[in-house]
């Protein structure tokens, strides 16, 4: 995340977010993937995973509780959701194999995706929507839910471009999907797990380094919603210079997590002037930590650089061996190739696994005739 981004998002912490609610669909479908369901849609609601079709079962899943709550009040909606499953698993099938010839590719592990949803602003009513595909992890078709018109990101993309933006049925389709009928879902969605969504939960700061001569890690867990901010800042005055912004990051239990980084030499004389502080949307106060040496939690193993917060607890002592799993876990995440419907460390994804985050920008989605 850029010092740009960083400060754009700390203003509109202080100043307060609106509510904004997305409703995300990501669909798989490959070829030759080893145990692997050779079709896969993974629905989310904001940072969280709500549901799940594959060419296994051949049903949509509630993966929460209070959506499986809702499954018994509107089985219907669910019926629906496996028909549109089902409907949508023979189209993107259909597309993966169109693709692979027109690639010329015979055989082999191919993949096709595709990414779709809408998001709603409850304050402003404002609607947002988008749909984009990949071929093997390059873009291949986009959407312009402005002009209705299809972008070419690859030349064996074009033909189907021109097809699209001449369906004038299948236009008028999108409309009504994306005006009405996502966003319908998603109120619906937002309305019956408002006590879930609508929660606030602040976080539990701690203060790591590796070493005394290690960079100063101000680490936030718990927290929710993600509209958080965390930064440093010196003599009441924010710091942008000597400052690394690490990602956010979900926790299993459907929080999340994040860090900021700081390359300080901590003294004595330094210890007043910095302090960590976490911004959380609809909270007014910050949390604010400060940097002093006492509450520094260290895991260096040198015996002569051993650097425990004087008054130091087991209690405390566990909290630094949970936080090395936790970086462990983070690093390895990181080099692991991501695919929507699969975990970062290649198990298929909890329920409350949510990456976006993950969701990276290589899942795009087609312009063909489905989804629901």
């Amino acid at each position: 995340m850029n010092l740009l981004l960083v400060s754009m998002l700390i203003v509109q912490i202080h100043r307060g977010l609106p509510e904004t609610y997305s409703l995300k669909y990501f669909h798989t479908a490959s070829s030759q993937v080893t145990n692997f369901p050779d079709y896969v849609v993974v629905a989310y609601l904001d940072d969280i995973q709500i549901g799940r079709y594959d060419s296994n079962t051949k049903k949509a899943e509630a993966k929460q509780e209070w959506m499986k709550n809702f499954t018994m009040v509107d089985q219907e909606h669910f019926t629906w959701q496996t028909h549109s499953g089902i409907h949508n698993e023979v189209n993107d099938k259909d597309t993966l194999e169109r693709l692979q010839k027109c690639f010329n590719h015979t055989e082999g592990l191919h993949i096709y995706q595709k990414m779709k949803g809408c998001e709603w602003n409850d304050e402003t009513d404002e609607i947002k929507s988008w749909e984009q595909s990949s071929y093997d992890g390059e873009d291949f078709l986009a959407l312009d839910t402005k002009t209705w018109t299809w972008t070419a990101a690859k030349p064996q993309a074009v033909p189907m471009k021109h097809k699209l933006d001449h369906d004038r049925n299948h236009i008028e389709y999108l409309k009504l999907y994306y005006t009405g009928i996502c966003v319908d879902n998603l109120k619906k969605y937002v309305n019956f797990g408002k006590d879930i969504l609508m929660r606030t939960e602040l976080p539990e700061v701690f203060l790591l380094q590796k070493t005394p001569s290690s960079p100063v890690s101000c680490f936030a867990t718990g927290f929710y919603p993600s509209s958080a901010a965390l930064f440093w800042r010196k003599d009441g005055k924010d710091l942008q210079e000597n400052v690394v912004h690490g990602e956010m990051l979900p926790n299993p239990d459907g929080t999340f997590q994040m860090t900021v980084d700081l390359k300080v030499e901590v003294t004595a004389e330094v210890e007043s002037k910095y302090e960590c502080v976490f911004q959380l949307s609809g909270v007014k106060e910050d949390l604010v930590t400060k940097l002093e040496r006492r509450s520094i939690l260290n895991n260096a193993s040198d015996e002569d650089n051993v650097w425990v917060p004087v008054g130091a607890t087991v209690a405390a002592v566990a909290v630094i061996l949970a936080i090395i799993v936790v970086v462990a876990v983070r690093h390895k995440n990181k080099k692991a190739n991501y695919d929507p419907a699969v975990g970062d460390d290649g198990t298929e994804r909890s329920e409350n696994s949510t990456d976006e985050s993950s969701r990276n920008t290589e899942l795009l989605s087609t312009g063909t005739q489905s989804d629901h």
